[in-house]
């Protein structure tokens, strides 16, 4: 298969096709937002799983479950009419000046 690259706009539109064909909704009042959070999270967790049994590729392997996670997030989003892509540059610039005290986190910093 040929790589081609992609925007999130136009994988949003791909993947909201996909919807419409297989009756998965693609208006908000043909979906249950909170069951399509639960199935994000869903897929967040399987990812988990396939990375801590260092399964990461094939089926069901972390590279399979993220890309499931993104796929169900751009269904949401797109369902909902959120511009993923705008909201996500965002972040990044509002993040790009913010501050985090690496002393009062539990996380490691690098």
């Amino acid at each position: 298969m040929k790589k081609t690259s992609h925007t999130l706009k136009d994988l949003t539109k791909l993947i909201m096709h996909q919807a419409k064909e297989k009756g998965f909704g693609t208006k908000p009042e043909e979906i249950n937002v909170p069951e399509k959070i639960a199935l994000i999270h869903s897929e967040i967790s399987e990812a988990y799983e396939a990375y801590r049994n260092k399964k990461i590729e094939g089926r069901n392997g972390f590279k399979e479950e993220m890309g499931d996670a993104i796929q169900r997030i751009l269904h949401l989003a797109g369902t909902l009419g959120i511009d993923i892509e705008e909201v996500i540059i965002k972040k990044i610039k509002k993040n790009k000046g913010r501050k985090w005290n690496w002393e009062k986190l539990n996380e490691k910093h690098v």
